[in-house]
C-alpha cells in the first residue's frame, strides 16, 4: 500500500513522509520546489527522505492537471492521499494573489480528480488552517463554528479548500478529512514563521519585530503532535453522508508571543533586541484550538509544551547552520 503526500519537500509535508517511512510504508512525494523560500531547506529535506526506501521523489506541480494525470497512471497502487501541498503565508498573499489561487484552489480540485483516477484509493486527507476562524470572538475555535468571515486571502483559500472536499464527497462519495493545523513549529521549519525568524534573529544579534506589541497569542503546537495527528487522520475514513469530517490539530495552550520569544532566549542563551510593531494586515491577534473532537475520533494529544519544543528547534538550528 502507497500512501501519497504532497509538498513532501516543505515542513509538514517531510515530517508526515518520514513518519508513514518509519512505519514501513511505501511514499510517493509530491514537490515543486518552488523558491517561495530557500530551495536549498527543501532540498536538504528531500535528501533526507530519498535515504529511505522505498521512497520516491516527483518533482511537479500539483495544479498542473496534465503531470497529475500522467502520475495517477504511475501509482495505481495508492490508497491515501495526504494533500499538504498549498502555498502558505499569510502576508505574502497580499502581495501575490494569483499563486494562492492557482495552487491552493486548483490544486485542491486537481488532486480530488486525481484521487478519481486511483483504482485503490480509499481516503482523501488535506491540510486547512486555523485561520479560516478569522478574528472570531468565540474561544477556543471549535469545528463546529462558522467559518465564513476570512481575513486574509489566504484563509479564504483554505475554507475553500473544505468546501470543495465537502462538495466531491458529496458527489463521488470520496472520503474525505480536513486538517486545521494551528500556528506548527519545531526542526525543518519554515523560514517565514516565527520560530525560524526570531531564532535567527536573536543568534545573529539582529532585531526583531514584534507585532502588536507581542500581545498576540497562538496556540503553538509541535511538528511531531501534528504528525501523530495527520497519520491517525488517515486511519479514520469518514463515513457520514457526506464522507467528509474536518478537525482542529492544535495544541489546546495559546501563547503570548513575547512568552515565546523569552523561551526561544532561554534556549539560545541570548537577549532579543525587540522592536513593536503594528499588527499587520490580514493577522488575527488569537488562535486557541477546541481538540475535543480530535481527541475523541483520532486519539490526538498533544503533549509537548513549548518548553520543550522551542529547545529542540533551537537544537536543530545551531545545528543545521552550523551555528
Amino acid at each position: 500500500m502507497t500512501v501519497l503526500v504532497t509538498g513532501a519537500a516543505g515542513f509538514i509535508g517531510f515530517h508526515v513522509a518520514q513518519r508513514f517511512l518509519a512505519e514501513g510504508r511505501s511514499v510517493v512525494g509530491v514537490d515543486n520546489l518552488n523558491d517561495y523560500y530557500d530551495v536549498g531547506l527543501k532540498e536538504a529535506r528531500v535528501a533526507v527522505l530519498t535515504q529511505h526506501r522505498p521512497f520516491r521523489f516527483v518533482r511537479a506541480n500539483i495544479a498542473d492537471r496534465d503531470a497529475m494525470t500522467a502520475l495517477a497512471g504511475q501509482i495505481p497502487e495508492t490508497t491515501e492521499i495526504v494533500h499538504l501541498a498549498a502555498q502558505a503565508g499569510v502576508r505574502h498573499s497580499l502581495a501575490n494573489p494569483y499563486v494562492y489561487v492557482e495552487s491552493n484552489v486548483m490544486g485542491q480540485v486537481v488532486m480530488l480528480e486525481l484521487y478519481r483516477l486511483l483504482p485503490k484509493a480509499r481516503h482523501f486527507v488535506y491540510a486547512s488552517s486555523s485561520s479560516v476562524y478569522g478574528n472570531s470572538d468565540k474561544i477556543p475555535f471549535s469545528i463546529d463554528d462558522r467559518a465564513d468571515t476570512p481575513i486574509s486571502l489566504y484563509a479564504a483559500t483554505k475554507r475553500a479548500d473544505e468546501l470543495i472536499a465537502h462538495t466531491y464527497a458529496h458527489l463521488y462519495h470520496i472520503p474525505a478529512t480536513g486538517l486545521r493545523f494551528f500556528t506548527v513549529y519545531g526542526p525543518w521549519g519554515r523560514p517565514d514563521m516565527a520560530a525560524f525568524i526570531f531564532t535567527k534573529a536573536i543568534l545573529t544579534g539582529e532585531p526583531i519585530q514584534l507585532f502588536n506589541a507581542g500581545a498576540m497569542e497562538r496556540d503553538f503546537t509541535y511538528i511531531d503532535d501534528i504528525v501523530t495527528g495527520v497519520v491517525n487522520a488517515t486511519r479514520r475514513v469518514p463515513d457520514g453522508s457526506p464522507p467528509h469530517s474536518l478537525y482542529n490539530l492544535g495544541n489546546n495552550q495559546p501563547e503570548k508571543l513575547g512568552d515565546f520569544v523569552a523561551a526561544i532566549e532561554v534556549a539560545a542563551g541570548r537577549k532579543a533586541t525587540v522592536i513593536p510593531a503594528p499588527m499587520q494586515p490580514g493577522d488575527v491577534t488569537r488562535t486557541f484550538a477546541d481538540i475535543e473532537a480530535s481527541r475523541r475520533d483520532l486519539g490526538y494529544s498533544p503533549s509537548t509544551p513549548i518548553s520543550e519544543g522551542v529547545p529542540r528547534f533551537v537544537r536543530w538550528y545551531r545545528q543545521h547552520y552550523c551555528l
